[in-house]
């Protein structure tokens, strides 16, 4: 598969001649192909990275391209690098982001597993994507006390129920193009659901981009608590799911970027002062080793000086670190907002 000189994607810059010859008619268990993981860059030509794994053999068969991807996309990671998860919550510098409820209006903490042995949404096949389902149903059964609740599939949901969690932004859509490139949109809406607790702080999205989205909520800044019930769900889910991880990579995601803890800690903060220059804004998060967008997400726009501000590293870091991160940030953007004129 040839890619195009105006395409600017980190897979177009290590999509060499060299990977060409040297990966040609390599395929992983699941027969997933060089040119499969790099379908979605190539026919999007304004994707950033442009590459995903269909399992977990993908970062080794295809390491060649894949290691240089991961290295610049994760500021510098080698090969050789190690990574190390720590869900210990003990850890935490603080119990709250914003102790005095002024600024922070919500805190939420996801993230991504892939079950070992399996295909990843690029690969899977149907009744492989079925099986991957009952397995997580099966496995949130056990979940209990504040943690337990609901699964709803997608394919036939009540149509109240839907438009519930579709009102309470809840249910995930199928994939945007950059996916339906890659196949993970393969079979929509079957094998796909979403459960959450009775007060739905906790939530689990099925067969999404990744085979699981682990996530923990709460309005406010209550860091300690959020990051509490994520970690208490993925040691029960643990008990029944084995998820695909290495000492190298972390925990495996279909995509690149979100190996590593797989995780995304943000928070909704009021910044109306800081976000009257917004690229100044970019530049001081950008110091702090933060992401920030608007409240609906990628290329979104604020509503009412309110940013979505996030960790921005994911492997090569823990997750009690990258939310440590987070809470001196966050920190530093409250009382930079509250210095500012």
């Amino acid at each position: 598969m040839n890619t195009e000189k105006k395409h600017q994607s980190l897979m177009k810059k290590h999509h060499t001649e060299s990977v060409k010859k040297n990966l040609a008619g390599v395929s992983t268990p699941h027969g997933f192909t060089l040119d499969d993981a790099i379908r979605s860059g190539v026919e999007n030509e304004d994707s950033g990275v442009g590459i995903y794994a269909g399992d977990e053999e993908s970062y080794v068969l295809f390491s060649e391209i894949f290691d240089p991807v991961i290295e610049e996309y994760h500021g510098g990671y080698k090969p050789t690098d190690m990574h190390t998860a720590d869900l210990d919550s003990e850890k935490l510098i603080a119990d709250s982001i914003d102790p005095d409820g002024t600024f922070v209006v919500s805190t939420r903490i996801r993230v991504g597993r892939n079950l070992k042995g399996t295909g990843f949404s690029p690969a899977i096949k149907q009744d492989e994507r079925r099986e991957v389902e009952q397995n997580v149903v099966n496995a949130l059964s056990t979940l209990s006390g504040e943690l337990s609740g609901e699964y709803y599939p997608i394919l036939g949901m009540n149509e109240e129920i839907r438009e519930r969690l579709v009102t309470d932004h809840f249910l995930f859509k199928q994939g945007d193009r950059f996916l339906a490139s890659a196949g993970a949109n393969r079979d929509w809406p079957e094998g796909r659901g979403i459960f959450h607790s009775g007060d739905k702080r906790f939530l689990v999205w099925v067969n999404e981009e990744d085979q699981l989205r682990i996530i923990s909520m709460q309005e406010g800044g209550g860091i300690r608590e959020v990051f509490e019930r994520l970690s208490g769900g993925i040691r029960t889910l643990q008990e029944k799911l084995a998820f695909a991880y290495t000492d190298h990579l972390g925990y495996l995601s279909s995509c690149p970027t979100n190996l590593g803890t797989a995780m995304r800690a943000s928070v909704h903060v009021k910044l109306p002062k800081l976000g009257k220059n917004e690229e100044h804004l970019k530049r001081i998060c950008k110091e702090l080793k933060l992401s920030v967008r608007g409240i609906n997400g990628e290329h979104s726009d604020s509503e009412g000086g309110v940013y979505d501000i996030s960790n921005k590293q994911r492997l090569g870091i823990s997750e009690v670190n990258a939310v440590n991160l987070l809470i001196r940030g966050v920190g530093t953007l409250i009382m930079l907002e509250k210095c500012a004129d």
